[in-house]
């Protein structure tokens, strides 16, 4: 990205949150002393009376979010995470400058009404602007007008990866101009080798290069970070090692010694009780506000397909590996396994009855598994349980696949969010899951809940 979009950017973004700080006041004052939709207010104060509050707003929301980082252009930011950012700003900045104001003016009596519509327009308002800013990013790289040009160092398998993943996303707005190779002369195509990073980065205008080459040692990377240490360049790591860990490190100490904790399982002691609670109201509420359309959609089934069962039980594995019965709606065919074995279901499977190819599509067919979470085998988060024959597939060549099952399996997940559904990735899957594993938290759970209805809306990633 050029210096001046770098500028201009962040300071549109300064610009919108201002405004929307101030015409949230604006409105919870209309609201309350020039609108009939609330009972009258007892004292009637003037619009300048709030001057001196707005311009602290103005002030304290503006530094909290440059303190929470919401100045930085991220790519892919997760709006669920803007809303949590934006509400903890708002509602720290509120308190904080009611505090300052009383201590200035304690005579002035404050509209508690007006102070509340403020804090929820506010609320609104700025997470919508920053939406609409976050859109228009998207937009401007997408059409390639703030480019970030990327060099890849590697020309294997995880070079490849990072090459492809880049190409499906264009809104994250990277152009890779090539990939570095280690020596000249490798069959797949590159634009250099990497003892010319540094030249390299300049004959391409390259702004961020990213190290995809598991067979690189530190070394490597430390020489490829002094022969660019005069370019204005990022240069990121594609994790290998750390890939099979998931974990961030965090960096403490024992006793004075620097230490670096690379697992960290959150889902422990009372953390656990807490996640069962959530399990036990989510899918008792789930069950009494879905009977009448999974009583519905038992009735389409035998209409439809009369020569099978309803309901399709099979056996997963569960939590310490033991198996357990899960519970779906049928959407296949009685015999849909008789020869073929074991095996995923694909897009436009033949195997899939016509009501069948619509449940899965807007994974109707998941919503008994609510049973499962209610009886405790299951969990209304976590990784997605597997059939054991597939478990013990995967865990013959997945670093740390058995870990997922420390946790209860859940009826949606990271990963699923993620997009990572049906015939996938294993290897990326397994990581996103210990992922979830090690950085539990109630709002992930939260989160992955809001993110599951917003996919299944769109449909995408099921059959």
């Amino acid at each position: 990205m050029s210096r001046i979009g770098k500028a201009v950017l962040p300071a549109a973004m300064v610009i919108g949150d201002l405004a929307m700080t101030n015409l949230s006041l604006l409105a919870a004052y209309q609201l309350r002393f020039r609108s009939s939709l609330l009972p009258p207010a007892q004292e009637v104060h003037q619009l300048s009376d709030y001057a001196g509050l707005a311009a602290l707003y103005s002030v304290l929301f503006c530094l909290f979010l440059f303190g929470q980082g919401g100045y930085r252009l991220t790519r892919g930011q997760s709006r669920l995470d803007e809303f949590s950012r934006v509400f903890t700003v708002v509602s720290i900045g509120t308190v904080l400058a009611m505090a300052i104001v009383s201590f200035i003016a304690p005579d002035f009596n404050f509209s508690r009404a007006m102070l509340s519509l403020g804090w929820l327009i506010a609320i609104l308002s700025i997470w919508l602007i920053r939406m609409f800013q976050y859109g228009l990013h998207s937009l401007l790289r997408r059409h390639g007008m703030v480019p970030e040009r990327v060099l890849i160092v590697g020309t294997g398998d995880m070079a490849r990866a990072v090459q492809q993943r880049i190409s499906r996303a264009p809104w994250l707005g990277y152009q890779v101009v090539g990939l570095v190779g280690e020596s000249a002369g490798e069959d797949t195509p590159t634009v250099g080798i990497r003892a010319e990073i540094g030249d390299l980065v300049r004959g391409t205008g390259a702004t961020e290069i990213i190290v995809a080459e598991p067979s690189l040692t530190h070394l490597d990377i430390l020489d490829i970070i002094s022969r660019c240490e005069k370019e204005h360049v990022n240069i990121k790591v594609f994790p290998d090692v750390f890939q099979i860990i998931t974990s961030e490190a965090a960096i403490g100490d024992l006793d004075g010694l620097p230490m670096i904790s690379v697992r960290d399982t959150a889902l422990r002691g009372w953390n656990l009780t807490i996640k069962r609670i959530m399990d036990v109201v989510f899918s008792a509420a789930a069950l009494v506000l879905l009977s009448p359309l999974m009583l519905l959609t038992a009735v389409l089934i035998k209409i439809t397909s009369p020569s099978g069962p309803t309901f399709f039980v099979q056996e997963r594995v569960g939590l310490d590996g033991k198996p357990f019965q899960v519970i779906k709606f049928r959407s296949m065919r009685p015999d849909a396994e008789a020869q073929t074995g074991p095996v995923w279901a694909g897009k436009g499977d033949s195997r899939t009855t016509r009501l069948g190819g619509f449940l899965r599509r807007w994974s109707i067919d998941e919503m008994p598994q609510f049973i499962n979470v209610l009886l405790g085998e299951m969990s209304v988060v976590g990784p997605r349980p597997e059939r054991p024959v597939f478990v013990e597939e995967f865990s013959q060549r997945v670093p740390r696949y058995l870990e997922r099952h420390k946790e209860k399996a859940g009826l949606t997940g990271w990963a699923q969010v993620h997009g990572l559904r049906g015939q996938v990735s294993i290897e990326e899957r397994t990581a996103y899951d210990l992922w979830y594993v090690e950085h539990w938290t109630v709002w992930l759970d939260l989160k992955i809940i809001l993110m599951t209805i917003m996919e299944t809306l769109k449909g995408e990633n099921a059959y």
